[in-house]
């Protein structure tokens, strides 16, 4: 298995399903999204009951995957990101 190497401060987080990203504030810099053979969607929010930051819809597909990086801009959540995974496999990001 090969290791992940980051810049101090940016850590990684995997979710198979609707929940928390992590459990303390966060910026998203990016998400490596896999899908399923219906189209589906992630919808990221500053907590489980928070605003909507973004919404990405995905095309349907088994394993068909979307690399999305928000650049220097990020998603920046004051509470902490949760996503909500309607029809995906998984979502890999790496946040700081």
């Amino acid at each position: 298995m090969g290791m992940i190497y980051t810049t101090e401060g940016v850590s990684t987080s995997t979710i198979t399903a609707t929940g928390d990203v992590t459990s303390v504030p966060a910026r998203v810099l990016s998400m490596y999204i896999i899908g399923e053979a219906t189209a589906g969607s992630v919808v990221l929010k500053d907590s489980s009951g928070g605003a909507t930051l973004a919404t990405i819809n995905t095309p349907a597909g088994a394993t068909l995957t979307q690399n999305i990086d928000f650049g220097s801009e990020d998603l920046n959540f004051k509470v902490k990101p949760n996503a909500t995974l309607t029809n995906i496999a998984s979502v890999f990001f790496v946040i700081g």
